[in-house]
């Protein structure tokens, strides 16, 4: 796991996490917010490192952590969190294992390679890091990376690891290092993700036996060999002839950052027999294996794909009341970026989730993208250690006919009922959108769903926001709106018929029909015919059927409906 490298954290990567700015806690809030933050991540590293499971995903841990360097630098608070306690173990490696550097962009990157000759591009293969002995050209020894100094022996799952040779063509000795990977079928990263191949991978080495079949299912890609020559080209030629081809087949030379970004995206986009998260990128040469050391060399730098997730934090919590009464609630974001968009709230769909998942300002979530482009909530990575109240709407508060005018608490339902009336699924009135009817609803002018109709150019050029110019394109969206016919008002009016129901006549008439009249029609059913008869009868949808009889509009002329009936 990126966390059991600690050594790659010596830099601080652009991770499109919230904002860096320092939090306005008080000194005991911030004590007790960067304990409970490094209690989380220890528990993370505790059931990776003992127990083989992932509890998040790589990309959420090194965010994470970074958010507590971010916060131990704000407050000056002391600390190291040992990500590899649990890591250690107690065979040393023949040869240390190496850290990496994360380069955040492309910038980097290429500030890297300038200069370097012979520099060679891997896929970042996403796996779990070992040593390999092979004594007379047979695999003796697997080691689990540890701490890089020293790891646990796997030694006992060699006999059913059937994809790794076990034998090689040549009676060498040698130590290889590698990465122990979950083999997946044609497997795109950019469509398809990490699919937990790492912590997979880890949960099969933690067991005390492997079975023939999950043996199988786990293949090597050699990253280093030790004490093999001297030049890149010359050490895969020799991997691949000792039995170990995909070294040299995913290995290529580049001599510029914009070949590296070739060969990243492609490797991104492109099927692979294994997960990824990034690329790899080497110098041709680097020093005798009697001198590395377990951080991270000069000779060696990770590029990682965009992440498929980002930490946020939460602001706020927002409910909105829709048309119809349906309480939506929003997570108010500090402003994060994925894959080049800007994320500042997110939906949780309903209020059920939200009260299920109890996130509060203060948390940190997880958001992906949907489709590449829509937010998505996928789950609170870390709760804050204080619980702000927050208050959702009362239940049943707000249906379908509830909120016709603006009245104390019903603004954001009878803006969104204004917003649907005006909009394409209504009486399709160009320049109407929630702006402008907020600022008519705000300034007084209108206060019921008809009120806009009375409206003139003098009033219009009143309401803040709204020139001469504007108040003349409104009076004329709404000419449009006034001209347009009966069943495309009834629509406008949020009406719960299906578009496939032919609403023929005038209000009169349809006001006259009972439930059992309504079902008897092709396609209603009980619950709808129920919804529409009262849709009919509510007094509200009555008294605003006689205010567009004043105005004439199609269909709701005169006789006009008593309220009271």
């Amino acid at each position: 796991m990126p966390w059991m490298l600690f050594f790659t954290l010596l830099i601080l990567p652009a991770f499109p996490s919230h904002a860096r700015e320092c939090p306005a806690w008080s000194a005991a809030r911030a004590s007790a917010e960067v304990a409970a933050l490094r209690d989380t991540l220890g528990r993370w590293d505790d059931h990776y490192h003992r127990l083989g499971k992932a509890l998040v995903a790589d990309e959420l841990y090194d965010q994470s952590h970074q958010r507590l360097l971010q916060l131990q630098r704000c407050f000056a608070l002391a600390g190291e969190l040992n990500s590899l306690a649990g890591a250690r173990g107690p065979i040393a490696h023949p040869v240390p294992h190496t850290g990496v550097d994360k380069l955040p962009d492309e910038a980097a990157v290429r500030r890297w390679i300038a200069g370097r000759p012979g520099v060679w591009i891997q896929p970042k293969v996403d796996g779990v890091a070992a040593s390999l002995s092979y004594r007379q050209g047979q695999l003796v020894q697997l080691l689990s990376r540890g701490d890089g100094l020293q790891g646990h022996d796997w030694s006992r799952h060699i006999p059913y690891l059937e994809a790794i040779p076990r034998q090689l063509s040549r009676p060498v000795d040698l130590t290889l290092q590698g990465e122990l990977y979950l083999h997946l079928e044609a497997h795109v990263q950019s469509q398809a993700g990490s699919v937990n191949a790492r912590g997979t991978v880890a949960g099969l080495l933690a067991r005390k036996q492997l079975d023939r079949e999950r043996g199988a299912s786990i293949g090597l890609f050699v990253w280093d060999w030790p004490h093999g020559p001297t030049h890149q080209a010359e050490r895969l030629a020799q991997l691949s002839a000792l039995g170990f081809p995909d070294s040299q087949h995913y290995s290529k030379a580049v001599d510029t950052p914009e070949q590296a970004a070739h060969w990243r995206l492609h490797w991104y986009r492109s099927p692979l027999p294994f997960a990824t998260d990034g690329v790899i990128l080497r110098q041709d040469s680097r020093p005798p294996a009697e001198r590395w050391q377990a951080n991270a060399p000069y000779w060696i730098a990770a590029w990682k794909h965009p992440f498929a997730q980002a930490l946020a934090e939460v602001r706020d919590v927002h409910f909105r009341v829709g048309r119809t009464g349906k309480i939506t609630p929003l997570l108010k974001l500090h402003p994060v970026e994925l894959d080049d968009r800007r994320i500042s709230q997110v939906s949780l769909g309903s209020l059920a989730r939200w009260q299920a998942v109890d996130v509060r300002p203060g948390d940190q979530v997880a958001i992906s993208l949907a489709g590449l482009t829509i937010p998505r909530f996928e789950q609170v990575v870390h709760r804050a250690t204080e619980r702000q109240p927050v208050a959702p709407p009362a239940p049943g508060r707000f249906d379908a006919h509830s909120c016709w005018q603006a009245s104390a608490g019903c603004e954001e339902q009878f803006i969104a009922r204004l917003a649907w009336l005006g909009s394409k699924h209504g009486l399709a009135m160009p320049g109407t959108g929630p702006g402008t009817w907020r600022r008519l609803v705000e300034s007084g002018r209108v206060a019921a769903i008809t009120d806009w109709l009375a409206l003139d150019a003098d009033q219009l050029i009143t309401v803040p926001g709204v020139s001469e110019a504007t108040a003349n394109r409104l009076l004329y969206s709404f000419a449009v709106g006034r001209s347009r016919p009966f069943e495309q008002w009834l629509r406008a009016l949020g009406v719960p018929a299906p578009r496939a129901l032919s609403l023929e006549g005038d209000w009169p008439t349809l006001a006259k029909r009972s439930t059992a009249d309504w079902q008897a029609l092709p396609g209603i059913g009980e619950t709808r015919a129920r919804q529409l008869a009262k849709f009919f009868s509510t007094t509200d949808v009555q008294r605003i059927a006689e205010r567009l009889s004043d105005y004439d509009i199609d269909g709701f002329q005169l006789p006009r409906l008593s309220v009271e009936q």
